[in-house]
């Protein structure tokens, strides 16, 4: 009818005003950001001997050139959960290859070996001793991510996880297969988790509770039930939170969520630490919407590894006062120089080692 044809005008005529709007508004606010100046890390400089072996060459180290693929950018996003003490569980590596509108994160496992100092070397231990080493967290925590990849990222990103509910809610939820039932009760800190398997749509809250859940507990002690959780440990848990964040990106992209955008960075401006300006943030939005960046092209991979070493430590003790043993995550080198080459590097020339 004429009157329907009517109201899908003023609809259409709305909508495109709205996009016009944002449009104008990103190309007006919106900002680049200056590229870091940062160098890699030196490759050591060998020769091949007679005999096949590596022998040094005397010289100094060899080192890349330095040059950057074109709008190539890398960040390094930590989680902090407030529900954890704040401890830096959840580490991963972005790097946003614009002109071909790829997105790809490495998860670092928190129990990733790294050469530090103290007992226990964990990645995730790094953030906290940085002021026992005159350093800000995050530079030490991009110091030895440098010495796991072989560059630092551009910038850094610390989020409160309770952001990540927060945007949930603003999408109006999210579709996801929760795994298997996940029930952990904390009464003396008013914290519960309470899901059922299946697919469902989560609000916030239940996005939460999806991201924090480790293990169950034993009724509503806190207690941890060991026998119950995921069955590869922490690696198990990277896997969900990498799958529900990759439905939320999917989420996130669609046309309809393109006047959200402030709202999504005022949620991210409330809840995050970074040194990326809100007119960067707006570019980067803009390139994402107006490039056409897809959740297909949203790829999550978790650092390749061993994920059942041990190494001998000073300061745990069992029950019968004899010292034992942390558990860690080693890299996989080949595996993890392959990723870097193929997917992480802002470099174009390769890592050799």
């Amino acid at each position: 009818s004429d009157y329907l044809l009517h109201i899908l005008f003023i609809v259409a005529t709305v909508l495109a005003a709205i996009v016009v709007a944002v449009f104008i508004g990103w190309n007006l606010f919106a900002k680049e950001p200056e590229r870091p100046v940062y160098t890699p890390r030196p490759q050591a400089s060998a020769n091949q001997g007679e005999t096949g072996e590596t022998e040094n060459s005397g010289e100094a180290p060899g080192q890349i050139s330095g040059d950057r693929k074109d709008d190539f950018w890398t960040f390094l996003l930590v989680g902090q959960d407030t529900f954890g003490g704040g401890n830096t569980d959840t580490m991963m590596l972005v790097s946003y290859d614009i002109p071909n509108q790829k997105l790809s994160v490495l998860s670092l496992p928190r129990d990733t070996m790294v050469n530090v100092s103290w007992d226990i070397k964990r990645l995730n231990s790094v953030y906290n001793y940085a002021p026992y080493y005159d350093k800000e967290g995050m530079e030490f925590l991009k110091e030895e991510i440098a010495q796991l990849v072989g560059y630092e990222p551009d910038f850094t990103v610390t989020i409160q996880w309770d952001a990540v509910g927060e945007l949930v809610d603003a999408i109006g939820g999210v579709y996801f297969e929760v795994p298997f039932d996940m029930y952990y009760n904390d009464l003396s800190q008013n914290f519960k988790i309470d899901l059922k398997a299946g697919y469902q749509k989560l609000d916030g809250d239940q996005a939460m509770q999806l991201i924090r859940y480790r293990h169950n507990s034993i009724g509503d002690t806190g207690r941890i039930d060991s026998s119950y959780g995921y069955a590869n440990g922490d690696l198990g848990r990277i896997e969900t939170q990498q799958a529900f964040l990759k439905a939320m990106v999917e989420q996130l992209l669609k046309v309809e969520n393109v006047p959200k955008v402030r709202q999504f960075i005022q949620v991210f401006q409330d809840n995050v630490e970074t040194n990326l300006t809100f007119q960067n943030i707006l570019w980067f939005a803009q390139a994402a919407f107006l490039g056409g960046l897809k959740a297909e092209n949203v790829e999550f991979v978790t650092m390749p590894g061993n994920s059942s070493a041990y190494a001998y430590s000073a300061s745990i003790s069992k029950a019968n006062g004899e010292y034992s043993e942390a558990s860690y995550v080693t890299p996989y080198p080949n595996e993890l120089l392959e990723l870097v080459n193929t997917k992480l590097s802002p470099y174009a020339e390769v890592f050799t080692r």
